[in-house]
């Protein structure tokens, strides 16, 4: 990250949080995929580390985007997915934010896997995959949101 040239200068100077209480993660099964629901055992609220930025669109105007850092999956990530987002623990915010410390070596230590005992997935309904959809059952598990629609 430090050394790409399209991140290097956002991770020297524009680094930030990004609050989540969960995230999808989709598994290769044959021709399809299944969208998995991750998040914290505790259900606790948690920060992906990311980069920002900030740059001059065509017509001039403001465009700010920013990116979630990605790193090698946990064991339970491993059989869905060979990567995951980067969960920084919350004693670690601070110093991911302090742009006035560039400590290179401390800041690449905290890009690792969050620790796999700490964390839950379960496969949900395909529903998620639909942009039009965003209702509780996207984030429930996917035999409770086949038995809802069923009702339904």
């Amino acid at each position: 990250m430090a050394e790409k040239p399209a991140f290097r200068e956002a991770f020297r100077r524009r680094r930030c949080l990004i609050p989540a209480d969960g995230f999808y993660e989709w598994q290769p099964v044959g021709t399809r995929k299944q969208p998995w629901l991750v998040h914290l055992k505790s259900d606790d609220l948690f920060a992906f580390a990311g980069l920002w930025e900030r740059r001059e669109g065509k017509e001039g105007e403001v465009l700010e985007s920013f990116t979630v850092i990605v790193t090698d999956a946990n064991a339970l990530l491993r059989p869905i997915h060979d990567r995951m987002p980067v969960i920084l623990d919350s004693g670690d915010y601070e110093a991911w934010l302090d742009v006035g410390r560039l400590d290179r070596a401390r800041l690449e230590a905290l890009l690792r896997p969050y620790p796999a005992e700490g964390m839950e997935a379960y496969p949900v309904s395909p529903r998620v995959n639909n942009p039009r959809v965003d209702d509780e059952l996207c984030a429930v598990p996917a035999a409770l949101a086949e038995e809802e629609d069923r009702r339904r």
